[in-house]
């Protein structure tokens, strides 16, 4: 049998959630080796080693530290960096995740060397092109071979983009993965004992898209509103470092760490994260990932954006989108009893991973593979089949 050599393409923190499974998977397979690339994308270090270890993901066996920057900054970085590692030592699958920089830049790197590309949480849209992780979205799904659907939307905006079936399989939420597989931990946590929080009587704070925290208006009417769902229920706001700069420059940071019942912490890794909000009675923010979690948890989440590319956990879940001026009033009608009653998607049940995993070897096992770039560019452009997983 043939042995595919794999890489793995870790960014940002939500990427780490999102590779984690699928390296657990892939790890104890005699038909692969893999190669944990960490872009180093994200500037805050210490939140990225505590995810890594939540995870339980070895140290990568590639950091191109590329930190932070500009979008364009990051986009070329990554780009210069990884592809002197593919020419040095290439692969036959790259797998990309979400929707940072680093996704559509090893995305265009794979292309441009005729490497195939397979992109996990492909389809999301939230058709606001102002959002730089739409413009990422948009650009990875439109060259990538291989498509991983989480929900039937995904693969309904693939098929309006023209995204030939062929390239798409539906595998389901890899976001429910990492949380079964640290399921244990999460509960043994203890994370909301040690703040001296009371099961479903709190509510999680989680605030960094710059539509939020960049300017000081919208960042002041923020704050102003959570001080005052303090003063009715226990809030716990683990500060984002943008977000907590930000309240520092524009003089917001005395407000918010002497509002009544408001406690402000640290960023928190994975598993302790995850503690507070499996016994929060609500929470607010405007993460991706954490409507997601909160849709399959059950748990009522109020998300300060205009638009989500998750429909899903609207349509059958527990999300609601609303504005600041929203805010108060929907945390009124959840302490009075008014829940969206949501459900768990199909698919979203941890087995994600194994289904992609499954979804490799039925595309590529098959495939004879070739250091050179006729084989590499017959392999994308013929060698892809519709999967049934």
């Amino acid at each position: 049998m043939q042995r595919l050599r794999i890489d793995l393409i870790a960014a940002a923190r939500p990427n780490f959630m999102k590779v984690a499974p699928l390296f657990h998977a892939l790890c104890t397979q005699s038909w692969c080796r893999l190669r944990l690339v960490h872009t180093g994308q994200h500037y805050d270090r210490n939140m990225s080693e505590a995810f890594f270890r939540d995870l339980k993901l070895p140290s990568p066996d590639l950091n191109l530290g590329v930190g932070s920057g500009s979008h364009a900054e990051q986009t070329a970085n990554v780009m210069l960096a990884y592809e002197r590692a593919c020419v040095d030592d290439r692969p036959n699958l790259i797998v990309v995740v979400g929707d940072v920089n680093a996704t559509v830049a090893c995305t265009l790197v794979g292309a441009k060397l005729c490497i195939p590309v397979a992109h996990l949480e492909a389809g999301l849209r939230s058709r606001d092109r102002r959002m730089p992780e739409e413009i990422n979205r948009l650009v990875t799904d439109a060259v990538a071979d291989i498509l991983w659907t989480p929900s039937p939307d995904a693969d309904e905006n693939l098929a309006a983009e023209g995204i030939p079936p062929e390239k798409v399989t539906r595998v389901g939420n890899i976001m429910i993965d990492s949380y079964e597989l640290m399921r244990e931990r999460i509960d043994a946590s203890g994370e909301r004992s040690r703040l001296g929080l009371e099961k479903r009587e709190y509510v999680v704070v989680t605030l960094h898209r710059p539509s939020n925290v960049d300017g000081p208006e919208s960042l002041n009417s923020l704050i102003s509103q959570l001080t005052g769902i303090a003063a009715r229920l226990p809030l716990v706001f683990p500060v984002h470092p943008r977000t907590r700069k930000n309240l520092e420059a524009f003089g917001l940071w005395p407000k918010l760490i002497e509002a009544h019942d408001l406690q402000v912490i640290e960023p928190l890794g994975y598993v302790d994260f995850m503690n507070l909000v499996c016994g929060a009675r609500l929470i607010i923010t405007d993460s991706g990932g954490v409507q997601e979690e909160t849709t399959y948890l059950g748990i009522p989440c109020l998300t300060l954006r205009a638009t989500t590319e998750r429909p899903i956990t609207i349509t059958e879940g527990t999300n609601r989108l609303v504005t600041a001026a929203e805010l108060v009033p929907a945390v009124d009608e959840i302490l009075a009893g008014h829940r969206p009653d949501g459900r768990k998607p199909q698919l979203w049940d941890g087995h994600a991973a194994a289904r992609v995993m499954a979804d490799i070897r039925n595309r590529l096992l098959t495939v004879p593979h070739s250091a050179t770039e006729e084989a590499a560019v017959s392999a994308r452009s013929s060698q892809y089949v519709p999967r049934n997983v």
